[in-house]
């Protein structure tokens, strides 16, 4: 039992230095894309090595960008990864999936051959039937017109990749450089620059899946990802099928009161636009409240604490008996928040583990303060949203 408490402690402790890490996220795949909320790889990393063994089966119920996902595989872990958005559904997808050798020269021959063709002038016959209408949103605006032409004339181009994967692979490139040609950009970006970052981007996208796709061949890592709503977990197959119990379970859930933009991105003066869905291809139609289980107007956060409960139940159902949950969320008023979560992890069926380590604060948890958080909390008054709290469950 004393050999057990000091296991636990030591990994409390590694998790409470990895959380304090603040370096800007890098390695393997994990900067395909800015996913909003993404937490750092290194404490997911510390999560999944001090809670779990190689071969062991993990949950990301809410994975986004798939952060643990690429940890988990990396370390020789089978990985569930699952989320409500498509979009990260994508997104996780094309990060933990590897070329063939012909694959990776298709799009290497694509980004050397096909982008410098990307102009503005090409006639628009010659590509609208790549124009979503429904999801270029505010793309026709003074700074945004000219990557939105460049944009259709990369998804026209690579409709002629020769398999899904090299698509997906292309098209998240794509997804990459739209993203820092327009997501909260003051100022118009070129379409030459565009080009110039397409082709870099997608080489260095293609020597980073290459190095992952070495890693998880060494460490027997596996990746299973779902699509879907959480509270619905314990039907998906790969639990059904082999009666399958997850050990661990890492995450970071939406954050009650606390306003993220999941599903959209901010062009030309804060306009919003759904462009991300059509880059890659996936269905969105929901608003906010959909993504963040409640609307930020919603004072109370109640319709927040009725979903998170149901998908905690859930949760709970797919994991062992004494298998830990690490999660790292945060509340627009924790005062009145943080015991109404802890309540509901306790009807769900954990018990919280205490902590007793720095860096801690006198509630006994370890907290970070996160700089340039880009999300929202209520429409007015202060917010703590950018103060993260680690909480650390075992069930029973």
């Amino acid at each position: 039992m004393a050999r057990q408490e000091n296991e636990v402690a030591r990994a409390i402790a590694a998790i409470a230095v990895a959380a304090q890490d603040s370096s800007p996220v890098s390695g393997w795949t994990h900067n395909f894309y800015r996913y909003p909320a993404r937490f750092s790889p290194s404490f997911a990393s510390a999560a999944i090595r001090s809670f779990s063994r190689a071969g062991d089966s993990i949950l990301d119920p809410y994975m986004g960008g798939g952060t643990a996902v690429l940890e988990g595989i990396t370390a020789g872990r089978h990985v569930i990864g699952n989320d409500l958005n498509s979009l990260a559904a994508f997104i996780t997808k094309v990060k933990v999936t590897g070329l063939t050798p012909s694959e990776a020269r298709s799009i290497r021959r694509w980004a050397m051959c096909d982008v410098p063709s990307f102009t503005y002038d090409r006639p628009l016959e010659d590509i609208i039937e790549f124009v979503d209408p429904t999801k270029t949103t505010n793309l026709s605006m003074a700074r945004a017109r000219f990557i939105k032409k460049g944009v259709t004339a990369a998804l026209a181009s690579i409709a002629e990749l020769p398999t899904r994967d090299a698509q997906d692979f292309a098209r998240c490139a794509v997804l990459k450089v739209g993203q820092w040609a327009l997501d909260g950009r003051s100022r118009h970006t070129p379409l030459s620059d565009f080009r110039c970052r397409l082709q870099t981007t997608t080489a260095e996208m293609l020597d980073a899946i290459a190095s992952l796709s070495a890693q998880v061949e060494r460490s027997g890592g596996q990746a299973t990802l779902l699509n879907g709503n959480a509270a619905d977990l314990h039907n998906a197959e790969v639990f059904r099928a082999r009666r399958r119990r997850v050990s661990l379970v890492v995450t970071s859930p939406p954050y009650p009161g606390v306003h993220v933009l999941y599903h959209r991105w901010q062009v030309d003066g804060r306009r919003e636009t759904p462009a991300p869905y059509w880059i890659a291809g996936c269905n969105d139609g929901q608003g906010a409240s959909f993504y963040n289980f409640g609307d930020r107007r919603e004072t109370a956060a109640d319709t927040y604490f009725q979903t998170s409960l149901a998908t905690l139940h859930a949760i709970r159902r797919v994991m062992r008996d004494g298998g830990y949950m690490v999660q790292m969320v945060a509340f627009n008023r924790p005062e009145e928040q943080l015991p109404r979560y802890l309540g509901n992890m306790e009807t769900a069926g954990f018990k919280e583990v205490s902590v007793e380590c720095e860096p801690v604060t006198g509630d006994r948890r370890i907290w970070r303060q996160v700089p340039n958080r880009k999300w929202h909390a209520t429409f007015i008054g202060r917010t703590h949203s950018s103060n993260e709290v680690v909480l650390i469950h075992r069930a029973v």
